[in-house]
């Protein structure tokens, strides 16, 4: 969607633009961003000793990858959003259409950008930059706003919710002794969008490509993954809705893809397909 929080692959984007291998940081960026998410998973106890199950107990470690948007969560059309908001906090009236075509062109942008976003301060710049491509969008009647104005208006138009099945999959998961990491190609702001959302306790580790400076379908976040859970491929299952990402980069890491096709879509011969994220329970007893 954004520099709001939502990754590049946001269903309102075109998709003939996919990216490919992408490094977007330097070596020394991502080992800086490795300490500081240790650090991270530490305070939000996302590193908890996983023995005090005893459903668990005995059970190897089996690490399960879990792509964001599209697999974890989901976010409303924003454009109506958008139309409300400008009418009500700066009394600029657009129709749905040219707010539309600037929520479009926000992603564009987004998409072309995001990788940059690895702190607060690039993810400021970045949430100014896209401001001001809505506004320039929208052309005459946003004229007058300054791009500082419009950051929170814009933000306040992408509304995340965790799919309804999410929550529960997921702590049945943990309880059968699995370890459980989000590998997602999206900006720094991806930990306050799972905080807000429930889910930040429920995962072990959490790889964003802005703060490792790789994204997917590159196999580094997968293993950045697997290290932070002190698992290995062998076993291992990354569960996403995007074939040049999420399967084609789990297949080169290693790991055993599986689409998560909740608009019906058939996956590639050898790939598992689930419809909701509760067919994960069947492939991870």
């Amino acid at each position: 969607m954004t520099a709001l929080g939502a990754p590049h692959h946001a269903r309102l984007a075109a998709a003939d633009d996919a990216p490919g291998r992408r490094r977007i940081a330097t070596p020394d960026r991502a080992r800086s961003w490795a300490t500081h998410t240790i650090g991270r998973g530490a305070l939000l106890g996302r590193e908890r000793p996983r023995g005090d199950d005893p459903a668990a107990a005995g059970r190897a470690k089996r690490a399960i990858l879990l792509d964001a948007l599209g697999t974890l969560v989901r976010f409303e059309d924003p454009a109506p959003l958008l139309r409300s908001a400008l009418s009500e906090r700066h009394g600029v009236e657009v129709g749905l259409e040219d707010a539309r075509a600037a929520v479009r062109a926000e992603i564009a942008a987004y998409r072309r950008l995001h990788g940059q976003a690895g702190d607060a301060a690039a993810l400021a710049v970045l949430r100014r930059t896209c401001a001001t491509v809505v506004r320039d969008t929208l052309g005459a009647p946003a004229a007058a706003l300054g791009a500082d104005e419009l950051v929170p208006t814009l933000v306040d138009c992408f509304r995340f919710a965790p799919f309804p099945e999410v929550h529960g999959v997921l702590d049945t998961l943990r309880a059968r002794g699995h370890a459980l990491a989000v590998v997602s190609n999206w900006d720094v702001s991806l930990h306050d969008v799972l905080e807000r959302v429930g889910l930040a306790a429920r995962l072990d580790a959490v790889v964003i490509s802005a703060e490792l400076g790789i994204a997917k379908p590159d196999p580094a976040p997968f293993w950045r993954a697997l290290e932070l859970l002190g698992a290995s491929a062998a076993g291992a299952l990354h569960a996403g809705d995007q074939l040049d990402e999420d399967v084609a980069g789990a297949r080169t890491a290693g790991v055993r893809p599986v689409l998560v096709a909740r608009d019906g879509a058939s996956p590639p011969p050898g790939v598992a397909v689930v419809r909701t994220l509760e067919g994960l329970l069947d492939l991870a007893p």
